[in-house]
C-alpha cells in the first residue's frame, strides 16, 4: 500500500474493502495513461493482464466498475477517489452522476456540508482549506461566470441523470448543452474541453443503457469510475453481469466481516396456515412484526442506555401488493382495533399514488425517518424505496406483496441493513434484520442455503407468549443519585425509571436544585485526586467551603425566594448532607493509568505454526476464472489485484503487515520466517504451480490464519511503568436493562423457575446494594447477591466502562468488566463467578491477571491514603451457596497481587485507554 493511499485511508477510516478499491485506483493510475489522447485499447490490455476480471470497459474511454455490497459505503469511497486523485494524480475536475433526484439532493449534501456528519472530505487537509468547489446541475448556469477564476480548485459537479434523461426525449438536447453567455459556448463543451475530467457514476446500474447517459459519455473523461452493489443489468432475457468490475464486494462477505446487519427470517412456533385466510395470515404478520418492533425498541435503548449512546428509534417497513392494497393497510393501522389504535400518527404510506403536497410532506417524513423527534415508526411502501435512501434504523420488515423467495430477499434487506452505530455491537437484537415471513419461511431458508446465495439467512421460532411479552428499558440510577432527587434525562415511552427504594433526602425542590448542583460540583473534584484522594477528604472544611462557595455561584434562587416569600436555603447545610450521602452511597474507585517510561519494545516470540487443518485446495484455471467473471468471493481475496510475486512467501508477508499490530520494518526476519512455514507446508501436498495460486487467492485467510496464532506470542515490554491516577474516586454509572412490562422485578431472594433464562429477569429487594435493581447471568449470580446482602457493607454489579480494566484476547485489547464489587469491613473486593471448569481458560486467566494488578495498584494507592485494600476473588460457581459467608469465599478464593512492584501494564501506548 503507497504512502497516499495509507493516508488517505486512515484520514477517513476507510474499511477494508474500500481501502482496496483505492489500492486498485491507485494501481490503475500507475499502469494507465490518464489522458484523452490515451489509446482506450491499449488501456484495456494493461488493466486486463492485472485484473483480468475486464474484459470490456464497456464505454468509449477506460471506466471500471467498483462492485461494493449496500452498506459498506460507496458513498465515501467516492470521496477517497476523488481525493486521491487530486493529491497525487494532480486532478482538479470531477463529474458525479446521480440516478435519481433523492441521491442527487443526498451527494449535494454529502459533498458540501463539512458539518454533516456523513461528510466525504472530513480530514482531508487539503480540502480543510480549500474546500471543493460544488456545481450542480442547479447551479452550473449561475457559477458560469466564476469558474474561471479558480483554476487551481477542485471542482466537483453533481449532475442527476433522471432529469437529463427527461430532457433528451424525443431526440433533443439536454439543457446542459445549450449556449452560455457567459462561457461563449455551452456547458458541456466547456466540460467537454476539459483535459482532465473524471467521470464517477453513483448506483451506474441504474442508467447504464439510458439516452441521458448515452449524451453524457461524449463528455469523453479520461476515466469513469462505477459504484453498484448489483454490476449487472435486468432485461428480458435475464441478467447481464458487468464486464469492467475490477473489484466484487458481495453481500455475503460484508455480512461475514461484520460491515451490514445479520439478517434474519422470522415465523412462529408450529406455525400452520392451514385453515387461515389470506387475509388472516396477513394481519398475524402485521401484528407479529409490530410486536417484534416493540421488542427491539427496548433492546436498543436499553444498549443505549448501558454504553451511553444515542437512542436509535427503529421503524417497520412493510411491503405492499399495490397502492389500494397499502391504502388499506393504512386505514387498518390507523383504526382503534390494530394496538389500541396507538401507531395511527406514526404510519406513513410511500407510493405513487401521492401527488403535489402530499408527495412533498411524504418524502419529507421519509428522510427525517432517522430522527428520534420525528414519530413515524411504520413505513408502508410499494416498491418506491430504491437505492440513495439510506437509514441505519430499519430493523423489521413484512413483506406482504406475492413474490418468490429469491426477490422477497433481495428487495427486502437492501434498505435495512446498515448499521446504526457504524459497526455491530455484540447485541444481537441491536445487530439484527428481521423480515416477517410466516407463511414464506421455508420457501426464503431453502432460497438462502442455495449454493449461489449470496447470503445465508438465520433463523428465528418464537412462541407465541414470546411475541406477545411487551418488554421495557428499566433505566436504573444508582440510587444515590434517587435519594439527592436527580430524574434520570431522556425517557421514551419504551423506558421507565427504576422505583427508588431509598428515602429522598429533600424534600423541595428548592433543596433539590441546590442538592444537584452540589453532586454536580463533586462530581468534578473526581478530577483533582491531589486535591481530593477519596471520598472521604470531601468532609474537610477546606473542601466543604469550596464546594459551598462554587454552589453559591452556580446557584440561582426562585422569584418566591428573592421575594422573601420562602425563607433561603442553607446551602452549606445542603452540601454537607450531600457528601455525605457520596460517602455512604458510593464505593471509593480510583481511575488507574499505568503508562510506560521511555522507549516501548515489543515484538512476537518464536513458536511453530500449528498449520495441520490448512488443507486448501488447488484452484483450477477455470475456477479461477469463473470467479472473477461470476462475482464469486474467492475473487476477492486476490492479494495486490494478482501481482505475481518473486517469493511465495511475499504473498504471506504483504498480508500480515496489512494489520496494525505488525511493523514490516521491525519484524521483517520474523514473517519470513513463519511464511516460510507456510509455504513449506502448502508444498507438502501441492505443485510449487498451485502452491502459488492458493497463496494468490486465498492471501487475506492465510494472513489472518496466522496473524491469530502470532497474537498468542506477542510481549511487549518498555524501560518501566508508572501508575498515574486520574481520578481519586469515581461517580458510580447509571445501568439500563430489558424487562417485562407486566412484572419488571422480582424478589432477588427467591429463584425463578426457569433460570436457563435468568438473564431476561430484573430483580430487586436489595438493602445494602448500591442500585435499587440488577440483573444476574446466573443463578449462581443471584446467590452471590443473596450473601452480599446479607454480609458486605455495601455492593453493585458494575455497569459498563465503570472500571476501564483492559486484556489482551489474541490480537485486540477488551474490557474487563468483573462480576461484582462489595466493600466490607476490612476490605474492598472484587468478585467473579466461573463455571469450575473454566476456570483455567486463557481468557479467564487474562482477565484475572489484569484484575489482580488493577487490585494491587488501588490497594497501593488507597493505603497512602487510608484507605481499604482491594481484592480479588475468582469463586467457582458450584461453590456458591446461601449457607456460605462473604468471608469465607473471599479466605479461600482471593488472588493475591503485589502490588505496585510487580506492574505489568493494563493499557500500554497500543491500547486506547488504561
Amino acid at each position: 500500500m503507497n504512502s497516499h493511499v495509507t493516508a488517505i485511508s486512515n484520514r477517513l477510516s476507510l474499511r477494508p474493502p474500500q481501502t482496496e478499491s483505492l489500492e486498485i485506483l491507485s494501481r490503475v493510475c500507475e499502469l494507465t495513461e490518464l489522458s484523452k489522447d490515451a489509446e482506450v485499447v491499449v488501456a484495456l490490455r494493461t488493466v486486463q493482464a492485472e485484473f483480468p476480471a475486464v474484459t470490456d470497459f464497456e464505454r468509449e474511454f477506460p471506466s471500471l466498475c467498483f462492485a461494493l455490497a449496500t452498506g459498506v459505503g460507496k458513498t465515501r469511497l467516492m470521496g477517497a477517489f476523488i481525493a486521491y486523485l487530486y493529491r497525487v494524480e494532480h486532478i482538479r475536475n470531477f463529474f458525479v452522476l446521480a440516478p435519481n433526484l433523492t441521491i442527487y439532493n443526498k451527494l449535494i449534501t454529502d459533498f458540501d456540508q463539512p458539518t454533516h456528519p456523513k461528510y466525504v472530505f472530513r480530514g482531508i487537509a487539503e480540502f480543510a482549506t480549500d474546500r471543493p468547489v460544488i456545481i450542480t446541475g442547479d447551479t452550473y448556469e449561475s457559477m458560469a461566470g466564476s469558474i474561471f477564476d479558480q483554476p487551481g480548485r477542485c471542482k466537483i459537479n453533481i449532475f442527476n441523470i433522471a432529469k437529463i434523461n427527461s430532457e433528451v426525449r424525443g431526440g433533443k438536447s439536454p439543457r446542459i448543452k445549450r449556449l452560455s453567455e457567459y462561457l461563449g459556448q455551452s456547458y458541456f463543451d466547456y466540460l467537454a474541453g476539459l483535459d482532465d475530467l473524471v467521470m464517477l457514476m453513483d448506483e451506474s446500474h441504474r442508467y447504464r443503457a439510458s439516452a441521458g447517459v448515452r449524451a453524457i459519455n461524449e463528455l469523453k473523461p479520461i476515466l469513469g469510475l462505477e459504484l453498484t452493489a448489483t454490476p449487472f443489468v435486468e432485461g428480458s432475457r435475464g441478467t447481464t453481469p458487468f464486464k469492467n468490475v475490477i473489484i466484487d464486494y458481495p453481500l455475503g462477505r460484508a455480512m461475514a466481516d461484520g460491515f451490514v446487519k445479520e439478517p434474519a427470517v422470522v415465523t412462529r412456533k408450529d406455525f400452520n396456515p392451514a385453515g387461515m385466510s389470506h387475509d388472516e395470515i396477513e394481519r398475524l404478520k402485521l401484528e407479529d412484526g409490530v410486536r417484534l418492533h416493540e421488542a427491539v425498541k427496548v433492546e436498543l435503548e436499553t444498549y443505549a442506555r448501558t454504553t451511553n449512546s444515542t437512542i436509535i428509534k427503529p421503524f417497520v417497513l412493510v411491503i405492499a401488493r399495490d397502492t389500494t392494497h397499502a391504502s388499506q393497510l393504512q386505514q387498518l393501522i390507523k383504526s382503534g382495533s390494530f394496538f389500541d389504535g396507538r401507531y395511527g400518527d406514526k404510519v406513513i404510506q410511500v407510493d405513487s399514488s401521492k401527488t403535489g403536497a402530499e408527495e412533498e410532506e411524504m418524502v419529507q417524513r421519509l428522510l427525517a425517518v432517522e430522527r428520534a423527534a420525528e414519530p413515524t415508526e411504520i413505513v408502508i411502501h410499494v416498491n418506491m424505496l430504491k437505492e440513495g435512501w439510506d437509514v441505519t434504523n430499519l430493523y423489521t420488515i413484512v413483506p406482504l406483496r406475492a413474490a418468490n423467495a429469491r426477490i422477497l430477499i433481495e428487495q427486502s434487506i437492501g434498505r435495512g441493513l446498515r448499521l446504526p452505530y457504524g459497526k455491530r455491537t455484540g447485541v444481537p437484537a441491536v445487530d439484527r434484520l428481521n423480515i416477517i415471513a410466516h407463511d414464506k419461511f421455508q420457501e426464503i431458508v431453502d432460497e438462502a442455503r442455495k449454493p449461489e446465495s449470496a447470503i445465508q439467512l438465520k433463523q428465528i421460532i418464537l412462541t407465541g407468549q414470546e411475541l406477545g411479552e411487551k418488554t421495557v428499558t428499566v433505566v436504573a440510577p444508582p440510587l444515590l443519585e434517587s435519594q439527592l432527587g436527580i430524574v434520570p434525562a431522556g425517557l421514551t415511552s419504551s423506558s421507565l425509571t427504576a422505583p427508588n427504594t431509598a428515602p429522598t433526602l429533600f424534600a423541595s425542590p428548592e433543596e433539590k436544585q441546590v442538592a444537584k448542583v452540589a453532586y454536580d460540583v463533586i462530581c468534578e473534584l473526581e478530577n483533582r485526586p491531589e486535591t481530593v484522594p477519596t471520598a472521604a477528604h470531601l468532609q474537610s472544611p477546606e473542601i466543604q467551603a469550596m464546594v459551598a462557595a462554587e454552589v453559591v455561584g452556580q446557584y440561582r434562587p426562585t422569584q418566591m425566594e428573592l421575594r422573601g416569600v420562602l425563607p433561603p436555603v442553607d446551602i452549606a447545610a445542603i452540601v454537607a448532607r450531600t457528601t455525605q450521602a457520596v460517602i455512604q452511597r458510593t464505593i471509593n474507585i480510583p481511575r488507574i493509568l499505568v503508562v510506560p517510561k521511555g522507549a516501548i519494545r515489543c515484538g512476537y516470540h518464536s513458536f511453530k505454526l500449528q498449520l495441520d487443518s490448512m488443507r486448501y485446495p488447488p484452484p483450477s484455471n477455470d475456477l479461477w476464472i469463473q470467479h472473477l467473471r461470476t462475482q464469486e468471493r474467492e475473487v476477492l481475496t486476490l492479494g495486490k489485484g494478482g501481482i505475481e510475486e518473486a517469493r511465495l512467501e511475499n504473498y504471506v508477508v504483504a498480508g500480515l503487515v496489512d494489520f496494525d499490530d505488525v511493523c514490516y520494518d521491525d519484524h521483517a526476519e520474523y514473517l519470513y520466517e513463519l511464511a516460510g512455514q507456510v509455504v513449506q507446508h502448502l508444498r507438502t501436498y501441492l505443485t510449487e504451480d498451485d502452491t502459488r495460486k492458493v497463496l494468490r487467492v486465498y492471501q487475506r485467510p492465510i494472513a489472518k490464519f496466522v496473524h491469530v496464532q502470532m497474537s498468542e506470542h506477542y510481549w511487549e515490554e518498555a524501560a518501566g511503568y508508572e501508575v498515574k491516577i486520574s481520578k481519586g474516586f469515581s461517580q458510580l454509572m447509571p445501568s439500563a436493562y430489558t424487562a417485562s412490562a407486566e412484572n419488571p422485578i422480582r424478589d432477588f431472594g427467591s429463584p425463578p423457575q426457569d433460570k436457563n433464562n435468568m438473564a431476561k429477569y430484573l430483580f430487586g429487594g436489595f438493602k445494602r446494594c448500591l442500585y435499587s435493581v440488577q440483573k444476574f447471568q446466573s443463578d449462581t449470580e443471584r446467590k452471590l447477591a443473596v450473601i452480599l446482602d446479607r454480609e458486605a457493607e455495601k455492593w453493585f454489579k458494575p455497569a459498563r466502562g465503570q472500571f476501564q480494566i483492559y486484556y489482551r484476547s489474541g490480537g485486540d485489547q477488551r474490557e474487563y468488566q468483573p462480576d461484582f464489587v462489595a466493600e466490607a469491613e476490612l476490605a474492598i473486593y472484587m468478585l467473579e463467578t466461573k463455571e469450575a471448569g473454566a476456570v483455567q481458560d486463557a481468557e479467564v486467566r487474562a482477565k484475572l491477571d489484569a484484575a489482580v494488578r488493577w487490585c494491587g495498584h488501588a490497594t497501593d494507592y488507597s493505603r497512602r491514603h487510608g484507605g481499604k485494600p482491594w481484592r480479588y476473588a475468582l469463586i467457582p460457581h458450584d461453590v456458591v451457596s446461601d449457607n456460605m459467608t462473604l468471608a469465607g469465599l473471599v479466605q479461600r478464593f482471593t488472588v493475591e497481587g503485589t502490588g505496585a512492584d510487580d506492574v505489568v501494564a493494563v493499557k500500554t501506548a497500543r491500547g486506547s485507554g488504561a
